[in-house]
């Protein structure tokens, strides 16, 4: 399948997928980032991707980020609807700096990665009752 993208700085390879078994696919910071410590920044990822109607994209952080660099995704993951592909809609990257010192992204540094998932809408069936016994919470299958 072939993705529309647009790099903003053409001086930045497009991203790739490293290996043959590689399902993400690498981001790079734009510019110089430098995130102090304790706080939460953007970095730039130099691409606008149009993901694919059904798809949405996912950016995770590179496995080897948090402790190379002390940074960590606030929430997790970021989910890249297939709508945020204007112009301007550039992937950025949040981070959150966890260590005492200033973490420093350098221009071309590989930050993240994108991962398209397959997505379907569904519609709510409200009920009164789900007809099943309760599970029991967190850490219920530990028992």
């Amino acid at each position: 399948m072939k993705i529309r993208i647009k790099r903003l700085d053409k001086e930045l390879p497009l991203p790739v997928y490293e290996t043959k078994g590689a399902v993400g696919f690498d981001i790079l910071a734009r510019e110089k980032t430098i995130i102090e410590p304790n706080s939460i920044s953007l970095i730039p990822g130099n691409v606008v991707v149009e993901t694919p109607k059904g798809y949405m994209l996912l950016l995770a952080l590179r496995s080897s980020t948090p402790k190379k660099k002390g940074l960590l995704k606030p929430h997790g993951v970021g989910i890249i609807d297939n709508d945020y592909c204007g112009d301007g809609d550039e992937l950025k990257v949040q981070v959150y700096n966890f260590n005492k010192v200033p973490a420093v992204i350098e221009k071309g540094e590989k930050v993240a990665q994108g991962i398209f998932v397959k997505v379907d809408r569904f519609e709510w069936q409200e009920v009164d009752s789900m007809n099943n016994k309760t599970r029991g919470g967190f850490g219920s299958t530990d028992k």
